[in-house]
């Protein structure tokens, strides 16, 4: 942020906050979502080579940082569009990474192809599948990806099923029906 900015602890917090020294506005710093996928295909999984940085030539999944204003399974599709070229259908979460150092949350999805083909784009050198014994292990972007790939091949006919919003709310937009009380909406605890 600008000059005007300086990390204070205001009373009641435990963290320091850039705040705005003039008009005491803070500027909160929050982790980033990633959503990405482990696309299974008949010969394997999807990898993409990286054209950009960080780790540019090194292999990883589509993924990347969510865009205001969408949710997790429709910036995991973009991602699978943007990078490989693909157009997937989602089978459910396989995993959420806290990647704590970085400030991301990192929410992978088991998905397929919903129309054959698959191809490189622009942040993508090349997108090619991988069997399961020939992933370049040793060119693996970052430790998340081994760890979804290793959760994708653990859970290979088990999968477990994922947490997501009901069907008759997919977006999370509807209200709680006003007739509901506080109690019977949380069974005695907070209402959020």
């Amino acid at each position: 942020m600008g000059e005007n900015f300086a990390r204070v602890r205001h009373e009641g917090d435990e963290r320091e906050r850039l705040t705005c020294r003039t008009c005491g506005y803070i500027a909160y710093e929050n982790p980033k979502i990633v959503v990405g996928s482990v696309i299974e295909v008949p010969d394997g999984v999807l990898l993409c080579r990286r054209a950009i940085q960080p780790r540019a030539g090194f292999w990883t999944l589509p993924a990347g940082y969510m865009e205001m204003g969408e949710t997790v399974e429709e910036g995991a599709r973009r991602e699978a569009q943007e990078e490989a070229l693909a157009d997937i259908a989602l089978d459910g979460i396989l995993a959420v990474f806290s990647i704590a150092r970085l400030g991301q949350v990192q929410i992978i999805f088991r998905a397929h192809l919903a129309k054959p083909g698959h191809g490189a784009g622009p942040e993508s050198l090349e997108v090619r599948p991988f069997a399961w014994d020939a992933i370049p292990w040793d060119e693996i972007a970052f430790p998340s990806v081994r760890w979804a790939l290793n959760a994708w091949h653990d859970g290979l006919g088990h999968p477990g099923p994922p947490v997501l919003n009901p069907p008759e709310d997919p977006r999370g937009t509807r209200p709680l029906p006003i007739s509901l009380t506080n109690s019977q909406i949380s069974g005695g605890g907070s209402a959020l």
